[in-house]
């Protein structure tokens, strides 16, 4: 289905008007100047690898409340099937090691998982409820960019290439054979641990800091791409404004991919992403401070990616000298 006939459905069904606020979470105000924060998402298998299914999983739950500047989960609840292709032992396994790596997460972010709802399914799925009650000062509109900002990025694109390149090494190598040069096992490993390694990271920091340096807008980078994202939040702010995208930080190794094949559009933005980092928008005065102290703390860098001119709140079709920047 289109972005646009979904954004439409979607908000036909909605009936608090702070929703239209945020691209990512439910606000609802609760009185007293205290508001719940809340979303929900879910998971296909996207690695073999069932625990970190589960660490990837709570990430991208999470990132959704960590868009809002909140850094503090109160609860998760998680939403689970248990497979029926799978036999008994490799079930439990299965859904054992996926689970304990949704949980791990959670506590490593500083919440916790008190309950949830479980079905039988034939894929394997893992997600969950995050939510949060905030003070007025706890949490940022993402609806408040101004011309001039800059729009920072703090994890690389390229996760989708690099989860389907380890996949068709194992069960479609017909696909490799069409690549020139075809990558090598050794980087192909490479670029999927690259990619696991950001997924299973949290976003919790960067949160933190965007309430510090008070950013003015901010999505997560997920199904939609980078330009999906940023269309959704644009579209969402007070001023007529355009995001204008420059750069495109990338995993060394998957633009080669996307120019040889049609599937993934990474090059203009459109590639889906998982669990993929925070696209902020901020005053550019306090964008070097940003960047600086995420490093600190990450001990990994953040990017300058575009900025916020005036416009009609579009972001689609502004990639025309768009850079790629290989991390």
């Amino acid at each position: 289905m289109p972005k646009s006939r979904l954004r439409t459905l979607l908000a036909s069904g909605l009936s608090n008007p702070l929703v239209s606020e945020s691209p990512d979470c439910s606000i609802v105000p609760l009185g007293n100047s205290m508001f719940l924060v809340s979303t929900i998402d879910f998971f296909y298998p996207l690695v073999t690898d069932p625990f970190l299914q589960g660490q990837i999983a709570c990430c991208n739950v999470l990132s959704d409340l960590y868009s809002l500047g909140v850094e503090k989960c109160d609860n998760m609840l998680m939403t689970l099937t248990v497979s029926t292709s799978m036999n008994d032992e490799v079930q439990e396994t299965v859904t054992k090691a996926m689970m304990q790596g949704f949980v791990d997460t959670a506590t490593k972010a500083g919440s916790g998982v008190t309950g949830g709802q479980t079905i039988f399914n034939p894929s394997p799925i893992i997600g969950g409820v995050a939510m949060s009650v905030v003070r007025e000062d706890q949490f940022l509109r993402p609806c408040r960019s101004q011309k001039g900002d800059l729009i920072l990025l703090t994890k690389p694109l390229g996760t989708q290439i690099a989860v389907n390149l380890y996949e068709w090494s194992h069960s479609k190598p017909e696909i490799l054979g069409k690549l020139n040069p075809m990558p090598s096992t050794e980087e192909i490993m490479q670029i999927y641990s690259k990619a696991c390694s950001y997924m299973a990271s949290l976003n919790r920091n960067a949160a933190s800091l965007m309430l510090k340096y008070n950013a003015h807008a901010c999505t997560d980078i997920t199904g939609f791409g980078i330009v999906g994202h940023a269309e959704n939040l644009v579209t969402v702010q007070h001023e007529s404004l355009n995001f204008i995208i420059k750069t495109l930080p990338v995993i060394k190794g998957v633009i080669s991919i996307d120019q040889q094949l049609p599937y993934f559009k990474l090059r203009v933005g459109e590639s889906a992403e998982t669990s993929g980092g925070l696209l902020i928008v901020i005053e550019r005065e306090k964008a070097q401070q940003f960047l600086e102290e995420f490093s600190r703390i990450e001990g990994r860098d953040a990017w300058i990616v575009g900025e916020v001119v005036e416009g009609e709140k579009s972001a689609d079709g502004q990639l025309r000298n768009t850079r790629s920047l290989i991390i």
